[in-house]
């Protein structure tokens, strides 16, 4: 009983300014709210200034009443039907003041670092692109070796057959104009590739230095709605980079050419004085035709190969809100979420306090007289009720025997009840 007396005395005591505490939570909950709101609003006039008030102040005292009927109702309930069912709408109140402040919170918190990351992030995503496009274009770059080798095979059969060591005849007859036709198809082709050598190097150092301004824009100082305007032109600019890599891959033209090469032969007149040396022509013509169409294969294969590499993934930037983005990124700032959640639902452990000590005090008051709970006030208070009834039947003693009667069995009533209690003890603390 003393215990239970105790525990009421510290919970009067902590009444005192409960209610002031659980009012500084919500309103700094509804500060954070009220920056939160801000971000997501795209008009900057008085309208919205006000709606993001309203909204603040209806979290803030949603957030109060909220807490305050729990601390009162859920510490009194006494069955378990009634506990549980008011836990229930602990939990789903919880989940509301999360869905309409705590993501509103957690943005005030970390939305510029939310922002930040979503930056960072697409940068990477830019430079995996660039990269990815700069390789298949160096690749096809590489096609240049194939195509000079190519070349060369058929200028040395041109020589072979300008020595006559080809088709036995010395001189630049048929077969010597064939092979000269396919080297030269092959010199334009290999110019042409080595002419973009120098826009492909020009195209990857410009998106590198895009991309180096990009990521100076994310982690620069100063608001971050202002970079990312800056940053998105940047975007744009190197997402055009990356298309350009793109068109100056040669592996198309190379295996367009690489098909054209056996398949448009302009055959000469035999111009063998005798038949025998025409006959010998056309069998070298034949044969070069057969390595024509190998080379060309060889060609059209390792252009083919370039050609299936996996594109660059499609890459483009997408403004986010400061909300938007602590959402997309929460596993990055979890201690942020934990701290914008935790000043919501801070009142809820008050609450499982409150009720853990007010079983307490039940369980103290179990079982024990109402003789026993009597304090000093409320003894004294019983003794003037009875002095008053006293005063009362003594005034009505003229009245009748029946009255006096009464009178003399209520006295006797009264010096019983004077003989049972005990005497009182002196009080050894304000508790008791």
């Amino acid at each position: 009983m003393r215990h239970a007396q105790e525990l009421e005395n510290h919970l009067g005591w902590l009444d005192t300014f409960s209610g002031s505490a659980l009012g500084v939570l919500a309103v700094a909950s509804g500060i954070y709210t009220y920056l939160g709101v801000s971000t997501l609003l795209d008009d900057e006039g008085a309208l919205s200034v006000f709606a993001a008030l309203a909204y603040s102040i209806a979290v803030s005292v949603g957030i109060f009443v909220f807490w305050s009927y729990l601390m009162r109702l859920l510490p009194a309930m006494r069955s378990a039907r009634a506990r549980f069912g008011l836990f229930g709408a602990m939990a789903l109140g919880s989940c509301a003041i999360i869905a309409m402040s705590s993501w509103l919170n957690a943005a005030a918190l970390a939305g510029a670092a939310a922002v930040e990351q979503h930056l960072a992030r697409t940068v990477q995503d830019y430079q995996a692109a660039l990269e990815r496009a700069n390789t298949i274009a160096v690749s096809a770059q590489g096609l240049e070796r194939d195509v000079a080798r190519v070349r060369q095979s058929f200028e040395d059969l041109s020589q072979q057959e300008a020595t006559g060591d080809l088709s036995g005849t010395a001189g630049r007859g048929a077969v010597f104009r064939v092979l000269r036709q396919k080297a030269e198809e092959l010199a334009a082709l290999e110019t042409q590739i080595a002419a973009q050598e120098a826009q492909v190097a020009q195209a990857f150092t410009t998106g590198n230095e895009i991309l180096s301004r990009m990521r100076a824009l994310t982690v620069e100082p100063g608001p971050v709605e202002a970079r990312s305007v800056e940053f998105s032109e940047e975007a744009v600019n190197l997402a055009g980079i990356i298309t350009r890599l793109r068109q100056l891959s040669v592996a198309p033209l190379v295996a367009r050419a690489a098909q054209d090469l056996s398949a448009s032969v302009v055959l000469p007149r035999l111009d063998g004085s005798t038949p025998d040396i025409q006959a010998g022509q056309q069998a070298t013509i034949d044969s070069v035709l057969t390595v024509l169409g190998q080379r060309a294969d060889t060609l059209r294969a390792a252009a083919e190969a370039v050609a299936a590499m996996d594109p660059p993934p499609d890459t483009t930037y997408t403004p986010i809100s400061s909300a938007d983005a602590v959402i997309r990124y929460a596993g990055n700032f979890i201690p942020s979420w934990a701290g914008a959640i935790a000043i919501d639902l801070l009142p809820a452990v008050l609450v499982l306090i409150l009720m853990i000590t007010q079983g307490a005090i039940r369980a103290g008051r179990d079982g024990v007289g109402m003789e026993d709970t009597l304090t000093l006030a409320e003894l004294r208070a019983a003794v003037a009720a009875l002095r008053d009834m006293e005063g009362a039947l003594d005034h009505g003693a003229d009245r009748g025997d029946y009255q006096g009667d009464y009178r003399g069995a209520d006295q006797g009533s009264e010096r019983s009840v004077h003989r049972a209690a005990p005497a009182p003890t002196p009080l050894r603390g304000p508790a008791e």
